[in-house]
């Protein structure tokens, strides 16, 4: 548990005593970084300059995929590492991610032929590892067309079909920092560095600003990480390090349409007129589409759709659904976020590596650039080997996160958990909230769903004016999860901004006075965070601008 109740001694503990390790960066990079070094047995702090997730780790297409387009680009390792990776990220957090299985339709004029792409399934379920009763399958047309009806017809050779695994990105930050706190890592969002401090020209410490009080703190550690994405070359002028290799920020966008306009019941991985792959993906009543690839040097921390991103979204919807006729004022929401990718001189966003590499300068400062959501664990590892060989800590175990259940899903697995859902379920139906609420509620906190719905029951329901099911997370969102705005509750925490979004706008200003009444919001942070939230609906909503 950690808690804006705990922030003002989180600050003193951090400002107290020398780590280990201090990671830069509270995405999934900087979170796996910080189980991997405290489950080790390091002592570990990790500090955060916005939210927990709020960068590219909550603006991903939500797949922890195996990355099957890198086998045209002929990335076979990197294709064999994130496919292995993949099973062991869903077995140790099966609450937020499960498997989806992708149509990929095969056209006469596409990039790929049916012997291409049996051959690349094969290699790919051979390179991932891939368990049997999830090995691709070759589908005739009339079969292709039988799972998904709205399907260009013509040209249709048949599709490839095969298993990736659908994720809640942000969800899946929040139970490994989580995880990383049982293990007495010290982990604080809203807090900035601002600059290093030195001794004999090696970094041993970070000057941090809380956003949230004003108040500045110096925390000492042995190691300092660089995990912040977009930002790692900002961060790394903060150490008057002149780039050799630099970040090339591409954006991508991801469009959300009501299934009663975009009726799809089977995700779809399709190439688009212009030889680019797009994903439409069911989830919970909507199909999202995306990602658009385009290099982007604009705001890195609220980067938005632009009306040639949705154009082309719609136009690739269009090409490979021709019988759907959504416009502009279909969409609900959308989203977009910015990749931290490795400069490469004369390649397009799209060919641009998604692989990691790590620097370390010499002062001291290593920084992790590239990677991806899928290798977070691996990439943890890699860098945590490192930091033990170069202090020497003999207190460091071996890795241990190859098996290590994450926050929400200890006692769970493939096998079990959809009878745990089925079972805890009927709990949140005994406090009073409805079935198909109290089960998305186990799906998304997994065992820590009993800490949600002792909420639920501590509450006296007259004397609330939102659901039961949403107060009840909500206050776990505060107590557990350290949300402090509510745009980290409705963006973070839950999703609802992209996935529900008219319950966002019903119920905004009583969220707001929950918790300005819970975090003590003074009257300017009051209006601060209600203007901030109307300008995140603002932006998700209207992207045609």
């Amino acid at each position: 548990m950690f808690s804006f109740k705990e922030r003002s001694n989180i600050l003193n503990t951090l400002n107290r005593y020398s780590f280990d390790v201090l990671v830069i960066g509270g995405g999934i990079t900087g979170a796996g970084i910080a189980l991997d070094a405290a489950s080790r047995g390091l002592s570990v702090a990790l500090v955060e300059m916005q939210d927990f997730a709020a960068g590219t780790s909550s603006r991903s297409t939500k797949l922890v995929h195996g990355g099957l387009r890198y086998l045209k680009q002929l990335e076979v390792g990197l294709v064999a590492e994130v496919g292995r990776e993949r099973e062991i990220v869903y077995e140790n957090g099966v609450h937020v991610t499960r498997p989806e299985w992708m149509l990929l339709p095969l056209y006469k004029e596409g990039t790929l032929g049916k012997m291409t792409t049996r051959a690349a399934l094969t290699l790919y379920d051979r390179l991932a590892q891939v368990r049997k009763e999830e090995r691709r399958k070759m589908l005739s047309s009339k079969e292709a067309l039988d799972k998904v009806p709205l399907l260009k017809t013509e040209g249709l050779l048949g599709a490839g079909y095969y298993v990736e695994y659908k994720t809640d990105d942000a969800r899946l930050t929040m139970e490994v920092l989580k995880k990383a706190v049982e293990y007495q890592c010290v982990c604080l969002n809203y807090a900035r560095v601002t600059d290093f401090e030195y001794k004999k020209k090696k970094i041993v410490g970070a000057n941090v600003r809380d956003e949230i009080t004003g108040e500045r703190i110096t925390i000492h550690a042995h190691q300092i990480v660089n995990a912040t994405g977009p930002w790692v070359d900002e961060v790394r002028k903060m150490d008057k390090i002149h780039n050799k290799k630099n970040i090339r920020h591409t954006k991508g966008v991801h469009i959300v349409i009501d299934q009663s306009k975009l009726p799809l019941q089977q995700a779809v991985y399709f190439d688009t007129e212009d030889g680019r792959m797009v994903f439409a993906i069911p989830r919970d009543g909507k199909t999202y589409v995306g990602t658009t690839d385009t290099f982007f040097e604009d705001d890195l921390v609220q980067p938005v759709a632009t009306k040639e991103d949705i154009e082309y979204l719609i136009k690739s919807i269009h090409y490979i659904f021709p019988k759907v006729t959504i416009n502009t004022s279909d969409i609900e929401s959308t989203w977009a976020g910015v990749r931290p990718l490795i400069s490469q001189e004369g390649k397009d966003p799209s060919e641009i590596s998604r692989k990691d590499e790590i620097w370390v300068a010499p002062s001291g400062l290593l920084t992790v650039a590239g990677g991806k959501l899928t290798g977070y664990r691996q990439m943890a590892e890699t860098i945590v080997d490192k930091i033990v060989k170069i202090h020497k800590f003999k207190h460091a175990s071996e890795c241990v996160t190859k098996e290590l259940s994450i926050s929400g899903a200890k006692g769970l697995n493939s096998f079990n958990f959809k009878d745990y859902v089925a079972n805890k379920s009927r709990t949140g139906i005994e406090l009073g909230i409805p079935f198909d609420e109290a089960k998305k509620l186990v799906e998304r906190y997994g065992t820590n769903v009993d800490e949600v719905f002792q909420y639920a029951k501590s509450v006296n329901t007259s004397e609330i004016t939102i659901p039961l099911s949403l107060y009840a997370e909500l206050l776990y969102s505060i107590y557990y999860e350290m949300a402090m705005t509510p745009s980290d509750f409705f963006i973070r925490r839950t999703g609802y901004l992209f996935f529900n979004i008219e319950l966002v706008e019903q119920y905004r200003e009583q969220i707001i006075e929950i918790m300005s009444n819970i975090l003590g919001y003074s009257d300017s942070e009051k209006v601060f965070y209600k203007m901030q939230l109307e300008q995140y609906i603002e932006d998700a909503k209207n992207p045609m601008k």
